[in-house]
C-alpha cells in the first residue's frame, strides 16, 4: 500500500488501540496518575470520563500494563451483562474456581475471603470496568456493595469505572446518589488541543519509521484539528485515508486539498467553527 511510498515501516495511524504508538498528553498522564494513585492509595472507585475516540481505553490499558507484582486487576469491557455474568467474569478474572458456587451468595462469600486473604499479604486487587456508560442501574448497585468490602481503614477492591460523558449522567441519578458518594476521584480524557494535533500526527509518522515527519502540511493539518474536534480516532481515520489518497495521487505532502476530499468521503460533519490556529511549530522539522 502506501508505507513503501511514504519511507514508513508499518501502518502509522490504526484505528485498533496500539500501546507502541501512546502520545503522551497532560491529560493522558493526569488519567494515568489517578488510576494508579487510586489503586495503589486504596481509594476504593475512581470515575474515568471521555468523549468516544479520545483514547480511553488505550490509557487503561497503559496503567495496568506494569501494575506492581502486588496488584492483580481484573479488565472488564463488556457492559452488557447480567448480574451472575459479571460475578461470573469478576471471579474468573482473579482466578477464583468457584467450583459448584453459582449462586451469588456464595460467590460473594468466595470473593470476600479472597479480598480478605490478599488484603493480609499486603496485597492490592483492582476492578475495571470500560465502557461503563452502558451499565445498567442494577449493576451499578452490584458494584456500589462491592466497595463494602474493606476494612476499618481501607478498601479491598479498588473500582476504576471509565466511560464516556453520559456515565456522569448517570451517576447523577437519584437512585444512584450512594454510589456517587463513594466516587473518591474523577477525572477526564479530553481530545488533542490544536498544538498537540501536529505533535501527534509526526510523533505516529516518527514511531511507524518515517525520516521525513512533515507528510502534512500546515494547511493540512488545521483542517485535521477542525474536523476533527481534536479526537484521536477521527485524527486517525483523516490521516490513514489521506495517505491513501496521496499514494493514489503520487503526492508526497498531503495537502488541504486531499484532507477536504478524505472527509468528503468519510462523510464527517464540517463544524460551523473556524480552523484552530496551529503553531509555527507544528511546521517545523523537528518532533518534539
Amino acid at each position: 500500500m502506501y508505507t513503501e511510498f511514504y519511507g514508513l515501516r508499518e501502518i502509522p495511524f490504526g484505528l485498533t488501540p496500539n500501546l507502541k504508538f501512546l502520545f503522551r498528553t497532560e491529560s493522558y498522564l493526569e488519567m494515568l496518575y489517578n488510576i494508579r494513585y487510586g489503586i495503589s492509595q486504596t481509594k476504593g472507585l475512581v470515575v474515568v470520563t471521555g468523549e468516544a475516540g479520545t483514547g480511553k481505553t488505550t490509557t487503561l490499558r497503559s496503567a495496568i500494563q506494569h501494575p506492581g507484582r502486588d496488584v492483580l486487576t481484573v479488565y472488564i469491557f463488556n457492559p452488557f451483562l447480567t448480574i451472575l455474568d459479571f460475578y461470573d467474569q469478576l471471579i474468573r478474572g482473579l482466578g477464583i474456581d468457584a467450583g459448584n458456587s453459582t449462586t451469588k451468595s456464595s460467590i460473594l462469600t468466595v470473593l470476600g475471603r479472597l479480598l480478605q486473604n490478599r488484603h493480609a499479604h499486603g496485597l492490592r486487587t483492582a476492578l475495571i470496568v470500560d465502557e461503563a456508560h452502558g451499565l445498567s442501574p442494577e449493576l451499578l448497585e452490584e458494584i456500589r456493595l462491592l466497595l463494602n468490602y474493606e476494612t476499618g481503614t481501607e478498601k479491598l477492591l479498588q473500582i476504576i469505572l471509565c466511560g464516556q460523558p453520559e456515565l456522569q449522567q448517570t451517576l447523577n441519578q437519584p437512585n444512584l446518589r450512594q454510589l456517587k458518594q463513594r466516587i473518591s476521584l474523577r477525572c477526564t480524557l479530553r481530545p488533542l488541543s490544536g498544538y498537540e494535533v501536529g505533535k501527534y500526527i509526526r510523533f505516529r509518522l516518527r514511531t511507524a519509521g518515517a525520516t521525513q515527519v512533515n507528510l502534512f502540511d500546515r494547511a493540512a493539518i488545521e483542517t485535521i484539528t477542525r474536523l476533527s474536534q481534536g479526537v484521536p480516532r477521527i485524527v486517525n481515520n483523516l490521516c490513514d485515508n489521506a495517505l491513501l489518497f496521496g499514494f493514489a495521487g503520487g503526492q508526497k505532502i498531503i495537502t488541504r486539498e486531499v484532507i477536504e476530499e478524505v472527509a468528503e468521503t468519510l462523510d464527517l460533519p464540517t463544524f460551523s467553527a473556524p480552523p484552530v490556529a496551529v503553531p509555527e511549530a507544528a511546521s517545523a522539522n523537528k518532533v518534539m
